[in-house]
């Protein structure tokens, strides 16, 4: 897969974390592990740590795409504010200790813990009532907000999902719309996004000998690069799209993507 290839595929990206709030991980992970898996020999950082570079890669996109989602859909009036804070702050406090435990972890490692929790989010939609179709009424607030907080701030950053997979469920579960649940996971990706570069970045530089030109720690620059700039087209050309899909088919697509995910990750 060449780098340009990146650019356009980087479209489907701020699709996504527009219609669906995946914030880009869902996309982005998988598109660069293989490509670095494809461009680098075993024995090479770029093989060798090829998950927790698309990790890396996957939070520095969100920065520049869930933004630039949050922006666009707190002016269209799409953004149930009440929802954001405090969570918020606690995603932040657990960010950083995921993007510390992925750092650590082997690639496979990695790699497995995404295809697992996949699963069983999968499972979760389909299996447990309130995810295909909502009760349809907004308690305005979420319980336990700390411990839910802390816990999906580390398992997004370690992840690279943003926290989408764990708050767009949730957020159903309080009886709110796919619409809004997906809009709401960009703002609450913000803080893993943030908090995923700055630890993936510094702790990739310190950890990972024979990190080379063209990456800044765990961080791909040139797939970060062309992938911003395609998302950023993506964004702007999903904006008219967001709550027009009907509720029930919004959120069967959404299991749908993240089987697609799964299995793209599945084989290498």
């Amino acid at each position: 897969m060449s780098l340009l290839m990146l650019a356009v595929l980087g479209c489907m990206t701020g699709v996504t974390t527009v219609v669906f709030g995946f914030g880009g991980g869902f996309v982005v992970v998988p598109l660069v592990y293989h490509l670095l898996i494809s461009s680098h020999s075993p024995g090479e950082a770029g093989h060798d740590a090829a998950m927790q570079i698309a990790v890396g890669t996957s939070t520095a996109v969100m920065v520049i795409t869930a933004s630039l989602a949050t922006f666009k859909q707190r002016n269209a009036g799409k953004l149930v504010t009440g929802y954001i804070w405090p969570l918020a702050g606690y995603i932040a406090l657990g960010a950083v200790g995921g993007a510390m435990l992925g750092s650590v972890m082997s690639s496979d490692a990695v790699r497995v813990a995404f295809i697992a929790y996949l699963g069983l989010t999968i499972a979760d939609c389909l299996l447990r009532e309130g995810f295909l179709r909502t009760a349809g009424q907004n308690k305005g607030r979420l319980h336990a907000a700390p411990f839910k907080g802390i816990g999906i701030g580390i398992v997004a950053t370690m992840l690279g999902v943003g926290g989408s997979v764990m708050t767009v469920p949730l957020l159903r579960r309080s009886g709110l719309s796919m619409a809004q649940s997906s809009a709401l996971a960009n703002p609450l990706s913000i803080p893993v996004a943030l908090t995923g570069s700055l630890m993936y970045g510094i702790t990739g530089q310190l950890e990972t000998q024979g990190i080379s030109s063209g990456f800044l720690g765990y961080i791909y620059l040139p797939a970060f690069a062309l992938l911003s700039v395609g998302s950023l087209i993506g964004v702007r050309l999903a904006l008219p799209l967001a709550g027009r899909m009907p509720d029930r088919l919004h959120a069967r697509i959404y299991i749908l993507l993240l089987v697609l995910v799964g299995l793209a990750l599945a084989f290498k």
